[in-house]
């Protein structure tokens, strides 16, 4: 094998942070509100996590609900990005959606544009966008780097057909990172089905992201 897999985990707090640091995470994405499907963190969690020596990844989103936003949501949107490359965040991550489901190219390359010289990840939205694989051709080109996706399905394991799919017509163009449900049991399955090289778990354990359940999956890959 010439290629690495690598574990993000999803911490939406500091103390989770801490731990998918010493259980050998590759990366965070950081947020808060988990209990809202994840939002923006302040700018002192960014500063406090950033600092911790792993890579951080930073979600964009700046309210709970969907994924059509307005001129003033997305102004939010890249002053957030300005905040987070200024504190160090090895990247961000995205997305934007018409009404009808389709990828908000408009908003999209705005924000992929703030973010330019970070790692961009475009994020779960594109759960619930229509024509996914059309949808996949369009976030290449407006240069995200990377895909956070479940397969449009509940967990990423139930979502692996489509996951597949998405791996094969990427052709290394983008990374496909499954996310969704995964746990040290899962993971290996996961990625060695649909041929990922990345994937994307929140590993929690009492409220918290768990070093023990972080260490287990990466040795699991």
């Amino acid at each position: 094998m010439d290629y690495e897999l690598k574990l993000e985990v999803c911490c939406a707090d500091l103390q989770s942070v801490r731990a998918a640091t010493e259980g050998g995470a590759h990366r965070v994405e950081l947020c808060r509100s988990l209990e809202l499907d994840g939002l923006t963190p302040s700018a002192e969690m960014m500063e406090e996590a950033i600092g911790m020596g792993i890579p951080v990844q930073v979600l964009i989103r700046p309210r709970e609900g969907n994924f059509v936003y307005s001129k003033d949501e997305v102004l939010c949107m890249q002053h957030d990005i300005r905040e987070a490359r200024r504190l160090g965040a090895n990247g961000v991550v995205i997305g934007a959606l018409k009404p009808d489901g389709s990828i908000d190219e408009e908003t999209v390359r705005r924000l992929v544009g703030e973010a330019e010289g970070l790692s961009i990840t475009f994020h779960r939205a594109f759960d619930v966008c229509t024509q996914p694989l059309e949808a996949l051709e369009r976030i290449i080109v407006l240069g995200c780097h990377r895909l956070l996706t479940s397969g449009q399905a509940p967990t990423a394991e139930q979502g692996i057909p489509l996951l597949k799919d998405l791996v094969k017509q990427s052709a290394g163009r983008i990374i496909i990172m499954p996310g969704a449900g995964v746990n040290p049991e899962n993971a290996h399955h996961i990625l060695s089905e649909t041929g990922a090289t990345e994937i994307h778990g929140s590993l929690r354990k009492g409220g918290h992201t768990s070093a023990e359940l972080v260490r287990a999956t990466v040795n699991s890959l």
